[in-house]
């Protein structure tokens, strides 16, 4: 007879654990028998793509890992950098997609507060939070549900918290319809001497189950974000953890205090899987075994199950391994915070998770079957891009109107009195002949894109200010910039420095072209770091892809991580951890499943030596000189393309065309130059340029300032469009203090020769762009840009019309 014959469970209930039919033969091989239903449920969340990367380690392996600053890579909760002066900066990304499209406030709330936890685990303190959010377009009501729960989500956790929200990103796409992209990056301080880490060790040491109790929320959440979502799945709330970051800021102060007492041997946020996975993981990474009796573990139901206790994700809770003979001390600890503390079991040479309840073994498996042992898929890689790449290849900007410097002929636009379908207000047809829609007209287009326009009403929900650290403010400048005070020599600093922080990626640029897409993820965080003065340090990422059991998905998957490391290993950002967030699949009433774009988040960290000798992105004098480095806006190379561009899709209703092309000693050389300039005081302010090209730059940062601008831009053998509205080439915009204007231009000529040129000065109250005859192409009113930057969002919000 067959194992999956003789087994004591239906082919759908082992499809119900997100367990495969040989997976359920592997798991019978490693223990030699069939699991019960604990053990079952146990293996369905350990061996979910969610916490094995089953089907992607093998794409992580060809990340940089290591670095002079590393101190933690990779296999942690977190990873872990060396800022100098004692500081070491600890910072991860997670994903809570799958919990925010069914339960969008505590979906949110609850994934800030897990990788706070992941932070605080190692020793840190939060300082800070960033995230980065993707929707449906807004159009949609469910989109307004899910965009204003998410955003309320954060905002209560991390203001109840006591951790700013400090930066982030949001786009809006109909990839997202279905599946919302929310990922949150924490940043802390190492507080203790030493890291602490997962691993246990100590036989005989008493395990410490700390923080809140246990309930049935967030049962099997792992499994749950490891499938595509259904119509079935968006009801399924009790997957959905719920948290309270009252009880998580008492948990923090707590768990540091306890740390610094040198008796915690080991400890692990009992996050994904629950005590399922912080049993197995510690055991595992000690080689080692772990002992734990259920019946120990504070609850808050009655009657709950083994299968219940352990893969409950219940919020705000830890597991720590105690020195022998001192676990009391840390009992007394956290129950001065008035948190749950007790010895739950305790660590046997038996390299096994052994789980007891109501004096029998409900569970006994060996540690590395759950946590390392576990199934790994290697995908083929397809011969040949998938069709939909290599049709979105063939177009090109000849098949674009012609356009003149006056503007760019568009069809279907309504004006006045006239409807989209060509009637008059009277019922009467109209003449449809194409409209020239200027280019100032364009760019106010542009700035009217959700994904280009302000998001003040996402950050003024945030408390971005707590802890007193927050150097720039949101919407300030292109990267976060955090003021670093360390605690541990209790002596004033003897530093100045900061760190910066960002997160990015143009999925667009992933979707058409997925190996040049992630490589532009990279380049454009390290841009927005260098563009406050920062030096690239070191990064984690967050890949949120659609099946990799799809041919396409995995092609996506596959060439995404190939682009990755590639542009980690050139900027000399190791990858330091992350997480893989794969199905996002909405599958739809046929069954068929819909794949968001692939998304590789790019989060990555910075070093500001001094803070004196940062800058944000807006205009700070009149008469300040502005200056491009990087490719000029003709450049009729594959660095500056239309192709991708917010441009195509918002003007021309259009995503095709290959994005454009990163060059990494250029991107250095430009880079390089920024921080330069800033650190000797030259630059006043700095903007990278990225959706809505060199136009939308110049626009944000007259916004930002407050000031006009006048600019002339060399034309000759390149369309106007890609002029102003083409995205890439390495660019950044800075303005420049007059008076340095000599050394300056000594300094770019020696360092970036042939890549920078001198536009025009700051100025008056509109942004003027012209060409080198003197031929006007934007005239815009700095006011007029602001109100429709800024409003963009808060308009499609109360527009009642669309609800």
């Amino acid at each position: 007879m067959s194992v999956l014959a003789s087994a004591p469970f239906s082919a759908e209930e082992i499809a119900s654990e997100g367990l495969k039919p040989a997976e359920y033969e592997a798991i019978f091989e490693r223990l030699g028998r069939h699991p019960n239903k604990a053990e079952l449920g146990m293996f369905g969340v350990m061996w979910s793509e969610h916490c094995c990367y089953k089907n992607s380690r093998p794409l992580l392996s060809q990340f940089p890992t290591m670095g002079e600053r590393v101190l933690v890579g990779p296999g942690e909760n977190a990873g872990v950098v060396d800022f100098g002066n004692g500081l070491r900066l600890v910072f991860k990304i997670e994903s809570h997609n799958h919990p925010s499209a069914v339960e969008p406030f505590q979906g949110a709330a609850t994934g800030v507060g897990g990788i706070l936890r992941d932070i605080f685990t190692m020793g840190a303190r939060p300082l800070a939070v960033l995230n980065s959010l993707r929707f449906g377009t807004l159009d949609h009501p469910r989109t307004r549900r899910l965009f204003e729960g998410v955003v309320a989500g954060i905002s209560h956790y991390g203001n109840c918290v006591g951790v700013p929200t400090v930066a982030g990103e949001v786009y809006f796409d109909s990839a997202y319809s279905g599946n919302p992209l929310v990922n949150a990056m924490a940043i802390g301080l190492m507080e203790t001497d030493e890291i602490v880490k997962a691993g246990a060790s100590g036989i005989g040491n008493p395990v410490l189950y700390v923080g809140s109790t246990t309930g049935r929320d967030g049962m099997g959440g792992a499994s749950f974000a490891s499938a595509e979502l259904s119509d079935a799945s968006l009801d399924d709330r009790p997957a959905v953890q719920v948290g309270d970051p009252f009880l998580e800021k008492s948990l923090i102060e707590a768990c540091l205090e306890a740390f610094k007492t040198g008796a915690v041997v080991a400890a692990q946020d009992m996050g994904a899987a629950g005590l399922t996975c912080s049993t197995a993981e510690m055991a595992a990474s000690g080689g080692v075994g772990v002992d734990l009796d259920l019946d120990l573990i504070p609850v808050r139901e009655t009657g709950m199950v083994p299968y219940e206790y352990l893969l409950s994700e219940s919020q705000e809770r830890m597991l720590f391994v105690a020195q022998k003979g001192r676990e009391q001390e840390l009992i007394d600890i956290f129950h001065k915070w008035e948190l749950q503390a007790v010895v739950a079991g305790e660590i046997i040479a038996e390299p096994i998770v052994r789980i007891r309840f109501q004096g029998k073994i409900a569970a006994e498996i060996p540690a590395t079957a759950l946590a390392d042992n576990t199934p790994i898929y290697h995908h083929e890689l397809p011969s040949e891009p998938p069709a939909y790449a290599q049709a979105a290849w063939l177009w090109n900007e000849g098949l674009l109107p012609d356009c003149t410097t006056e503007g760019i002929p568009v069809e279907g636009i309504p004006v006045e009195g006239i409807s989209a379908d060509g009637m008059a207000s009277d019922g009467h047809d109209v003449d449809q002949t194409p409209r020239v829609q200027s280019w100032t007209d364009v760019l106010l287009a542009l700035l009217d894109s959700p994904i280009i326009a302000s998001k003040r009403w996402v950050y003024r929900q945030y408390d971005h200010q707590v802890q007193n650290n927050t150097v720039i403010l949101p919407g300030g400048a292109d990267a976060a910039v955090l003021r670093l005070r360390s605690v541990l020599s209790g002596e004033p600093a003897t530093h100045n420095k900061g760190c910066a922080a960002t997160v990015d990626c143009n999925a667009r640029y992933v979707y058409l072209h997925p190996y040049e897409g992630a490589k532009a993820a990279v380049a454009e965080a390290a841009r927005n770091l260098s563009c406050v003065g920062a030096e690239p340090i070191a990064v984690t990422d967050n890949l949120n892809f659609g099946s990799p059991e799809n041919p396409v998905g995995y092609w996506q998957l596959a060439e995404a991580c190939r682009g990755l490391a590639e542009a980690c290993t050139e900027f000399a950002t190791p990858v330091t951890g992350g997480n893989v967030s794969l199905y996002n699949e909405t599958l739809d009433s046929e069954g068929k499943p819909q794949p968001i774009y692939p998304t590789p988040v790019v989060g990555m960290v910075g070093l500001v030596e001094d803070l004196n000798h940062i800058c944000g992105q807006g205009w700070q004098n009149a008469g300040d000189l502005i200056y491009l480095l990087g490719k000029a806006p003709n450049d009729t190379g594959d660095s500056i393309s239309l192709g991708g561009s917010e441009y195509l899709s918002v003007i021309h209703k259009t995503v095709a065309g290959i994005p454009p092309l990163v060059n990494f000693a250029l991107e250095r050389q430009a880079q390089a130059a920024c921080r330069y300039g800033i650190r000797q005081g030259w630059i006043r302010s700095a903007h990278d340029a990225a959706e809505g090209g060199l136009a939308v730059a110049l626009a944000e940062s007259c916004i930002s300032g407050r000031q006009g601008a006048t600019v002339t831009v060399m034309s000759e053998g390149v369309r106007g469009d890609r002029l102003l509205f083409g995205e890439g080439g390495a660019r950044i915009i800075v303005s420049v203090d007059p008076s340095q204007r000599s050394r300056w231009e000594t300094y770019l000529r020696d360092q970036v020769d042939g890549y920078w040129k001198y536009l025009g000065r700051v100025g008056g109250d509109e942004l003027t762009i012209q060409t080198d005859p003197g031929e006007v192409l934007v005239a815009a009113g700095v006011a007029e840009m602001a109100q429709t930057w800024g409003s963009a969002i808060e308009n499609r919000l109360s527009d009642s019309s669309k609800i």
